[in-house]
């Protein structure tokens, strides 16, 4: 099995700082430049699970980028340029401590709640008579509160606002690239045989304009299902085949696992580990119609340093 980066510990020119995240480790350099590696430790249930997924950091980032370009035109983005398969540079800019969710179908988080009885969630009315994975009427947005650890909080817009969070006009602002967001996503899903079903976004604030940061799309931050074949599983009542984080979380719970006080997490045997790699390839060849190109793992961090460094002496 390939090789997989589980943490780093790059000492980059010019570093200042640097936050090690669920899955992305961040660099901080002068001039206000980020360097994220996006590693292949994967997340569930708030927790990193113990064994690091081949491939899946590469696979990630390259995702993150074409969605990145394919969006530049709808809001700014942090991104600089990719100098390695794993790693992305950008501007740094101020977090806005909301993650906007946006759904188009009763699915995992809403799901679990709808399943609950709840009929409200995040201040929006869920319609009734709605089973697990039916499409929304209209796409719904269910921000989030971002936590650096621990859960993230479902928040209503009212107490965004209310609570002063965020300002008025920068959440309003927020609300409008969500939605043109997720509909320029949905509309490059369906091209590829596939329904964009729920995401996030992430901003923040550069010289005062509201910048798009972190991942977009991505298997980690979104849920796809195939389109072919959608309705006739839902009228039998059959689940959804997804490209999605989702089989992860359903093996853990599976396993007796969702992060809950109390539960050991299970360790993933290396023929599941290779089923997740595997996945995320799938996803990647299939949202982007390109073949995907393991980079070299002998040596990965000797790979990414070099590759940084000629990044940054040509800027």
């Amino acid at each position: 099995m390939s090789n997989a980066i589980i943490k780093t510990d790059f000492e980059f020119p010019g570093q200042k700082k640097v936050y090690k995240g669920k899955v992305r480790d961040v660099y901080t350099l002068e001039n206000e430049v980020l360097v994220m590696v996006a590693s292949d430790r994967i997340s569930a249930f708030d927790h990193i699970l113990p064994k690091g997924i081949p491939h899946k950091g590469q696979v990630l980032n390259q995702v993150a980028t074409m969605f990145l370009d394919a969006t530049k035109d709808i809001v700014p983005n942090w991104l600089i340029g990719t100098p390695d398969p794993s790693v992305a540079v950008g501007y740094a800019c101020e977090p806005i401590r909301v993650e906007m969710v946006i759904r188009g179908y009763l699915a995992g988080h809403s799901a679990r709640e709808y399943k609950a009885g709840k009929r409200v969630l995040c201040g929006v009315a869920l319609p009734e008579g709605m089973k697990e994975n039916d499409r929304f009427p209209e796409p719904i947005i269910t921000p989030a509160t971002k936590a650096d650890e621990g859960h993230d909080e479902d928040i209503s817009r009212e107490d965004i606002l209310s609570k002063g969070i965020v300002p008025e006009a920068i959440y309003l602002q927020m609300e409008k690239y969500t939605r043109a967001l997720f509909q320029r996503g949905t509309e490059m899903a369906a091209e590829r045989g596939l329904i964009l079903v729920d995401t996030k976004y992430e901003f923040g604030m550069r010289n005062g304009e509201v910048i798009l940061i972190d991942e977009i799309h991505t298997p980690d931050s979104s849920r796809y299902f195939y389109a072919d074949g959608y309705q006739e599983r839902q009228d039998k009542n059959e689940p959804q085949k997804q490209l999605s984080k989702e089989f992860v979380r359903q093996w853990l719970i599976e396993n007796g696992f969702q992060g809950l006080e109390g539960q050991q997490m299970p360790i993933m045997p290396d023929d599941f580990v290779k089923t997740v790699t595997d996945r995320y390839i799938e996803l990647y060849e299939r949202i982007t119609g390109k073949q995907f190109v393991p980079a070299d793992t002998s040596d990965i961090e000797s790979r990414i340093e070099k590759n940084l460094n000629e990044f940054l002496n040509r800027k």
